[in-house]
């Protein structure tokens, strides 16, 4: 990390550097203590930015190592996924505040800073003189008085027009769709992908506001009940003094009203997991779907990092299945190993290209799960950063994937067993689009009614359209899962 506190002695009075304004060596003026909670989401955003690191990952680390109380932690997370999630908003704030100073051309971990005091002032409502000065602090502490100055001129012209500014944002854009990028904090590919697959599973268009806005709350932490039944597990987070409700999709979820899931036993030993309630959807609808002949053999075809593979092993011991799950990434399998420790004498692992499967295991399996690598659109509520690091580009290459991963597990499918293809992402070139090309190049592949399988399974009715189901984070209150069925003639 390059982020650490300059020496005030070394630094210019305009905080450029140089001798002018040079204080005689070895005198040091008192520095003001940064408070802790910001200096944490600092250093998680600057991982974020500088070395691709995944927030919820270095976050919890980060809050331990500076020894976070309870509500110094909760505050650094919110800062902290805030700022990344309105990233885009709080950009074309400081933009129109910056005075000549293109976006980009400001230095990384200032800019990181600007965000946060955007967050602060805009996002969290916290009182401007203390969003303000606590941030300059933190400023001048690593990066001198100069840039300091800089961050206190910005973030006061962006507080002064703090009522205004989606007005200000609405009327300087060109198009709907580039508002509602701005504003809602996605890029633009996004918004259009978005708008694309809502009209291709049956909804409005103009339904995208509220898709954008739901991905900008925080999720819920979902809990699935596997080796323990729901009302075992509502009590054993009773007994940990945390609050629960049941799922309102699953009937394996409870949703944990606050806390740190970890600290549970019963998600410690694996008896329960945290999963969204969409992903206990898929399984459920793997173990739920109609079946012809023997029951015995389920596969995982894209099993990392584990949690489905899991749910589906709970699932499958009940009835005297087995599980095989392939990975093709070797630290990937070793994550699925220790999420089906408990049932490891049902799962087998396999390390491999899944697209060989088709070959080497022709009309084997009775049930598969084909949960395919995706862009992730469908979970950017629980991963704020990967709005930012996805491409357009990234979609033709997985689709290709998406394409042969489905037909090697057709090929692996018996006659007469089940298949579900799902995805995290709604992008209709790899859910709807991988699906009917296939089905229309497969003469012995016939496509379920997705919904009416999703609703038998789930605890209410779950909407289906041409067939498959498309799961939103503001209609359905979990990740954005597409789930079609198949069958084999």
């Amino acid at each position: 990390m390059s982020t650490r506190p300059v020496d005030p002695a070394a630094e210019s009075a305009d905080g450029r550097g140089g001798q002018a304004g040079r204080r005689p060596s070895g005198w040091h003026p008192k520095r003001r203590e940064s408070s802790p909670a910001r200096l944490v989401a600092f250093e998680v955003l600057r991982e974020v930015d500088e070395d691709d690191a995944y927030a919820n990952l270095v976050l919890p680390l980060e809050i331990r190592r500076a020894g976070l109380g309870k509500l110094d932690a909760a505050f650094a997370t919110n800062l902290c996924y805030g700022t990344l999630r309105m990233r885009g908003r709080w950009d074309a704030i400081i933009s129109r505040c910056a005075r000549g100073r293109r976006i980009y051309d400001i230095d990384p971990p200032v800019l990181d800073l600007l965000r946060m005091g955007c967050q602060q002032l805009l996002g969290l409502q916290t009182p401007p003189h203390a969003a303000i000065h606590e941030t300059v602090t933190v400023a001048r502490n690593f990066f001198g008085q100069g840039a300091g100055g800089f961050v206190n001129a910005v973030l006061r012209r962006v507080g002064e027009r703090a009522d205004e500014w989606e007005e200000v944002i609405r009327s300087s854009t060109a198009s709907r769709t580039e508002f509602l990028s701005l504003w809602h904090s996605h890029p633009r590919w996004i918004v259009e992908k978005f708008e694309e697959a809502l009209a291709a599973s049956g909804r409005d268009r103009d339904d995208v506001e509220s898709v954008l806005a739901a991905d900008n709350e925080p999720a819920k932490v979902a809990l699935v009940a596997r080796d323990i039944t729901v009302g075992q597990l509502a009590e054993r987070v009773g007994a940990a003094r945390m609050e629960a409700e049941p799922g309102t999709l699953a009937p394996s979820a409870l949703l944990l009203g606050g806390g740190d899931p970890h600290r549970l036993y019963a998600v410690r030993d694996g008896l329960a997991g945290v999963q969204d309630e969409g992903s206990q959807l898929v399984a459920a609808m793997l173990a739920g779907a109609p079946v012809e002949g023997p029951d015995g053999l389920w596969l995982d075809m894209c099993a990392g990092p584990g949690g489905k593979a899991a749910t589906l092993a709970s699932l499958a011991a009940d009835r005297g299945a087995r599980v095989h799950a392939n990975e093709p990434r070797e630290h990937r399998l070793d994550l699925v190993a220790d999420a089906v420790e408990p049932w490891s004498d049902i799962v087998d692992l396999r390390l491999g290209d899944g697209r060989d499967l088709g070959s080497q295991e022709s009309d084997r399996y009775d049930r598969i799960l084909v949960d395919a690598p995706c862009t992730g659109l469908g979970a950017l509520r629980r991963r704020p950063e990967a709005r930012w690091r996805k491409d357009p580009g990234d979609v033709p290459p997985l689709a290709r994937l998406q394409g042969e991963l489905l037909a090697s597990a057709f090929g692996a499918l018996r006659p007469g067993g089940a298949l579900v293809y799902s995805t995290c992402t709604p992008v209709v070139e790899e859910t709807r689009s991988v699906v009917s090309s296939f089905v229309q190049a497969t003469e012995r592949a016939r496509l379920l009614d997705a919904g009416s399988i999703a609703s038998a399974v789930a605890v209410r009715e779950v909407a289906g359209y041409d067939g498959c189901v498309q799961l939103w984070p503001d209609a359905d209150e979990t990740d954005g899962m597409f789930l079609a069925v198949l069958a084999k003639e």
